[in-house]
């Protein structure tokens, strides 16, 4: 942990230009950018940190104080990513905390169902060797994603370990999960849904669920979801999705959102389409949380490859800067109850992402293979997360 790191020279992303300046791991100082190096360090003989360290670039050390100049970029409280898999184990869907984490530029993640009751305990556990923080949602059925059908046999809904495992694990859990979609629950239809609203209302925690392929239809699907509920993959391009054929939201859509349901992107392999998203914002149905859906295999061969690059399709989409940045930062974090992992506050501990707009032209992908020109886009710079700054390591 650095004694003291000046974060120096970044903005807000309404464009405020300022310093941030922190110690042991808490923001002791918000100035206007320059006054962060100014704070004297040896006040006995009247040397401050800028007259030893001068104008960083991008980053000197001297004395315990390390100051990073970031030229320009922005910064917000570090990005949340509300659907990842990150239980490396489990074959596709998985992949290494740190890898999906901090080096994208994300502080906190929120696993999407990886593991049930069986395994959620390794996952709990192997978080407590990464930079990145970790939430889970728990898999309704036991198995998790040991195997991609684990609805399909309804003795997998294990009551009492669901409910154990929320015991033990409360300040992991934030939710249950369950994936409706033809693939997962075979011939189960809606049956593993209305046992996860009944495991809902037992153990008081909302439900994210995955909407994909019919069956059963998503007009039975949705209707089941209540306030605070999540729909993930909500703009998917499949035949059963939220829209009709005129790009109109449906009215189980309209209602929910009504409900106070909210909406996850999951952008995923095959979950977001380019066609889909532009009804959606043409119709004001926009993301409450901006998500990945991300693992091994979508982030090395795409199309998601990473969190700026799923931010950067928004961009591309027409919607404003601070709006992207709210989908992953405080809308994220007000979800989740921590309104601290959204914000940037004086005594507050240090969660910050930076990153920068690049004006130059980069080919974007959907899940459905169709590919966008745009010329701009946002690439992740770095972190600073539990008392450390981490570079970002990552494929835009």
């Amino acid at each position: 942990m650095d004694d003291r790191f000046i974060l120096h020279n970044v903005k807000h992303v309404d464009g405020e230009e300022i310093d941030i300046v922190i110690e042991d791991g808490r923001i002791v100082g918000i100035t206007p950018v320059g006054q962060g190096i100014q704070t004297p360090s040896q006040p006995d003989n009247g040397v401050t940190a800028s007259d030893r360290l001068g104008v960083p670039s991008p980053s000197l050390s001297v004395d315990g104080i390390t100051v990073y100049d970031g030229q320009g970029d922005y910064v917000s409280s570090g990005w949340i990513d509300m659907h990842v898999h990150a239980f490396p184990e489990f074959d596709p869907y998985g992949d290494e905390i740190d890898e999906i984490g901090v080096k994208q530029g994300v502080t906190t993640i929120v696993d999407a169902g990886s593991c049930g009751a069986d395994r959620i305990v390794d996952l709990a556990r192997s978080s407590q060797e990464a930079m990145t923080n970790l939430f889970a949602f728990l898999n309704i059925s036991r198995i998790g994603l040991k195997r991609v059908d684990e609805l399909s046999n309804l003795e997998w809904i294990d009551r009492g370990k669901v409910l154990a495992s929320v015991d033990t694990l409360c300040d992991v859990i934030v939710g249950l999960k369950a994936r409706i979609s033809s693939s997962v629950v075979g011939g189960n239809g809606i049956k593993p849904l209305q046992t996860a609203r009944r495991l809902s209302s037992e153990t008081e925690l909302p439900l994210m669920v995955h909407i994909g392929s019919a069956p059963p239809d998503i007009t039975e699907v949705i209707p089941l979801l209540e306030r605070k509920d999540i729909i993930t993959h909500y703009l998917n391009g499949k035949k059963n999705n939220l829209f009709d054929e005129q790009g109109q939201p449906l009215q189980v859509l309209v209602d929910a959102i009504a409900r106070g349901v909210h909406l996850d992107v999951g952008h995923g392999t095959a979950s977001f389409s380019f066609k889909v998203a532009e009804a959606a914002k043409q119709f004001g149905i926009a993301p409450n949380t901006i998500s990945t859906d991300i693992y091994r295999g979508n982030r090395l061969n795409g199309p998601v490859y990473s969190m700026a690059n799923v931010l950067s399709k928004f961009l591309l989409l027409g919607y404003p800067l601070e709006q992207i940045i709210a989908a992953v930062t405080t809308n994220a974090a007000e979800w989740l109850g921590r309104p601290d992992l959204g914000r940037i506050r004086i005594g507050d501990a240090a969660n910050l992402t930076l990153f920068s707009l690049e004006q130059e032209s980069a080919i974007l992908t959907d899940s459905e293979g169709e590919q966008r020109t745009t010329n701009q886009f946002i690439k992740a710079k770095g972190v600073y997360t539990n008392g450390t700054f981490i570079k970002c390591e990552v494929r835009a």
